[in-house]
C-alpha cells in the first residue's frame, strides 16, 4: 500500500526479487546513494535523471509510494514481488510495462519528463481501487527537493512526506470513525433467497445479474456488479439431496455465467463458459439444473470476466446442510462473512466498509456457527478480540481435529467455518490483520466488525 512502512518478506522473496533486479543492481544502488539512507518512509528519491529508480509491486501494494527525481531522463525498474500479475501503468503519459508475473521485472523508459507529478498504478482490473498507486514527482530544477530527500525524517511529517496530522487531530477522527459504527447505510446483502418449490420438489431460484448503485459505507456509492441487487448476493440454503433449478437473467452489459465454487455438480452445469456452456449473453437468461448429493460450504460467481464481476460485487454464499459440530453442539446462529478487497467494493465484509459493517450480537453464552468466505484478491487473517475461534471446517470439509485459534489465515476462494463461543461482555474488535484493510489516517475503515456479547 502507498505510504506504508515496509514490509517483510520470507528469504524466497527477497532471493527471487534480487535475481530479477541483479542486472540493474549498480543503476539502483546509486539512487538510493544518493537519497541517503533507507528512512522506510515510502519516497525514494534520484539525483541522476538516468540512474534506473526502483519501483516494487505486490499483491495490492506498490512501494514506495512517492518517488522524486529531476526533469530530465526516467526509468524505472519494476520488480513484482507478488504472487498475482501486476503492471506499472503511468497514466498521463498512457504508457506501462507489459504484464509481469509473479517473481518478474520489467524496465520502463518513460523518456523526458517535464516537471510536475504523475499518477503511477497497475491496470490489472480492481488493483486500482485496492491500493495499488503511487505518485512520481519530477522537480523542475534538475534536483529531487529537500522535502522528498527527508521525507520521513522531521516532526510533523508523515511516511509520504506530506504534512501529517497531529496526534489529537488523528485521535478526534479515530473516535468520529468509532462513534459512527454501525452506521446506516442502504441495502443489506447476503439474505436467504427462498425458492419456489415446484410440483416435483425440485427447488427454483431466480437470479438476475445487473449491475446497481450500492452504498460501501455512508455516503460512498458505487456501481456495483450484483445478483438481485445486493452484495454479497442472496445467500441460497439448501438440503442434502435437493433438486435446484437456477434461472439467471443476464442484465450486464457483458456476457456471464455461474460458477458454483465448492460444488460437485455435473460437468455441464459448471459455470464456465465457453468450456462447458454457452456465454449467457447480454439481455439472455439460462437455466442450471442439478441434484446437490454432498454436505457444502460453498459460493457462486461467474467465471467469465470473473476478475472484473467478482471484486465488483458478484459474490454469494450457497450452504448444503448442516455442519456437524464437536460435542453435538447445536449453533445458536449461523452467518457467513465474505471478504473482499478490491474492484468497486474494495476492503469490505459482506459488501460494506466500517463503520458501515453490521455488528454480531450474541448472548453471553451461545454459539455462533461463522463461515468466512474470501472472495477477494489476497489472503486475509481475520482476528476476533478475547473470544476463540474453534476452527471445525476447511472448505465446507468437516475437520477430524477441531482447533482453536484467535487469528485465521483465509486465502482467496478458501472458506473456513468456525465455532464461537461469546465468553465475556463487551464489545470485541473483530477485524483483518493486515492493517491497512482496517484502518487508515482518518480512523477505522475496511475490513472491521466487531461482536457484541450481551
Amino acid at each position: 500500500m502507498p505510504g506504508t512502512t515496509p514490509r517483510r518478506k520470507d528469504a524466497f522473496s527477497v532471493f527471487a526479487a534480487c535475481t530479477a533486479l541483479a542486472a540493474l543492481f549498480f543503476g539502483v544502488i546509486a539512487v538510493y546513494v544518493a537519497a541517503g539512507d533507507d528512512t522506510g518512509s515510502g519516497t525514494a528519491t534520484a539525483t541522476a535523471a538516468s540512474a534506473p529508480v526502483a519501483v516494487t509491486l505486490g499483491d495490492l501494494f506498490i512501494e514506495p509510494g512517492a518517488l522524486e527525481v529531476p526533469a530530465g531522463d526516467v526509468t524505472l525498474a519494476v520488480a513484482n514481488e507478488g504472487s498475482a500479475q501486476h503492471d506499472l501503468t503511468v497514466e498521463e503519459l498512457d504508457v506501462a510495462t507489459p504484464t509481469i508475473d509473479g517473481g518478474g521485472s520489467a524496465t520502463l523508459d518513460l523518456g523526458t519528463l517535464a516537471a510536475g507529478d504523475y499518477t503511477l498504478y497497475c491496470s490489472i482490473p480492481g488493483h486500482r481501487a485496492a491500493g495499488m498507486e503511487a505518485t512520481l514527482a519530477v522537480a523542475g530544477d534538475g534536483a529531487a527537493s529537500s522535502a522528498g530527500e527527508q521525507a520521513g525524517s522531521e516532526p510533523g511529517m508523515d511516511m509520504s512526506g506530506e504534512t501529517a496530522l497531529d496526534w489529537e487531530e488523528m485521535d478526534r477522527l479515530m473516535t468520529e470513525s468509532v462513534k459512527a459504527y454501525p452506521a446506516k447505510t442502504e441495502g443489506l446483502g447476503g439474505q436467504v433467497l427462498e425458492p419456489t418449490v415446484l410440483p416435483d420438489g425440485t427447488k427454483e431460484f431466480h437470479l438476475t445479474a445487473e449491475v446497481v448503485d450500492w452504498e460501501v459505507e455512508p455516503g460512498k456509492v458505487v456501481k456495483a456488479w450484483t445478483y438481485n441487487g445486493t452484495v454479497p448476493a442472496p445467500t441460497i440454503k439448501l438440503d442434502i439431496g435437493d433438486r435446484i433449478r437456477v434461472v439467471l437473467q443476464n442484465d450486464l452489459p457483458i456476457s456471464t455465467e455461474i460458477h458454483w465454487h465448492g460444488l460437485k455438480v455435473p460437468f455441464d452445469q459448471d459455470g464456465v463458459a465457453p468450456l462447458t456452456q454457452p456465454f449467457i449473453e447480454p439481455g439472455e437468461s439460462y437455466v442450471y439444473e442439478f441434484t446437490v448429493d454432498h454436505l457444502a460450504v460453498a459460493m457462486y460467481h461467474p467465471h467469465n470476466s470473473g476478475f472484473e464481476a467478482v471484486p465488483n460485487g458478484m459474490l454469494g454464499a450457497i450452504l448444503v446442510g448442516d455442519l456437524p459440530l464437536p460435542g453435538g453442539v447445536v449453533a445458536d446462529q449461523e452467518l457467513s462473512m465474505v471478504l473482499n478487497d478490491a474492484g468497486t467494493i474494495g476492503f469490505a465484509l459482506n459488501g460494506k466498509s466500517f463503520p458501515a459493517t453490521a455488528p454480531i450480537v450474541a448472548k453471553e453464552g451461545e454459539k455462533v456457527l461463522v463461515h468466512y468466505m474470501n472472495e477477494g484478491l489476497t489472503a486475509h487473517p481475520m482476528h476476533l478480540h478475547r473470544n476463540e475461534q474453534l476452527v471445525v471446517a476447511k472448505d465446507g470439509f468437516p475437520l477430524a481435529s477441531p482447533y482453536l485459534a484467535d487469528t485465521i489465515n483465509i486465502a482467496p476462494g478458501e472458506r473456513y467455518s468456525v465455532l464461537i463461543t461469546a465468553e465475556e461482555k463487551g464489545t470485541w474488535a473483530w477485524h483483518c490483520h493486515i492493517l491497512t484493510h482496517a484502518e487508515r489516517d482518518n480512523g477505522m475503515f475496511g475490513m472491521v466488525t466487531t461482536m457484541i456479547v450481551e
